[in-house]
């Protein structure tokens, strides 16, 4: 039988650790490509956004996400930045002071694409409507 005593002092989300050690990742990651020091004729030239990195619970694996500046071709980048993650790996471990320097793995980074989606749903006449009759029933209301 489990202790649920234990169970309720279990952190549910990233340890202090976790987040301490995927924030120095995002810095090593946003300098080595401000210094454009990966050699890939896609990536001459572009400016990559490190948002978020997010560690695993043994600190071996980093998920970056990433966006090229105005969105484009963000898929492609991230594949080649996925091609480069040996090269990426070596670069950045002298900047971690961990005794293992973490796999490196790339994606997407969504939450700008979700924004628009949420500000245009706000935006939208419907929830405009909505929000001002609410606005008149409060003033007719008291």
């Amino acid at each position: 039988m489990r202790n649920d005593k234990h169970d309720r002092h279990r952190p549910s989300g990233p340890s202090q650790r976790m987040l301490r050690v995927g924030e120095l990742v995002r810095h090593a990651l946003a300098g080595l490509f401000a210094r454009g020091e990966i050699e890939d004729d896609l990536l001459v030239g572009k400016v990559i956004t490190v948002p978020e990195v997010r560690m695993s619970p043994d600190l071996k694996l980093a998920s970056a996400y990433v966006m090229p500046l105005g969105g484009e071709q963000a898929a492609e980048i991230v594949a080649a930045l996925n091609r480069h993650q040996r090269f990426i790996r070596g670069r950045i471990a002298p900047e971690l002071d961990l005794k293992f320097a973490p796999e490196v793995r790339f994606f997407v980074d969504e939450t700008f694409e979700e924004f628009g989606k949420i500000d245009a749903l706000l935006r939208s006449e419907r929830v405009q409507r909505d929000l001002h009759s609410d606005d008149d029933e409060d003033k007719n209301g008291d």
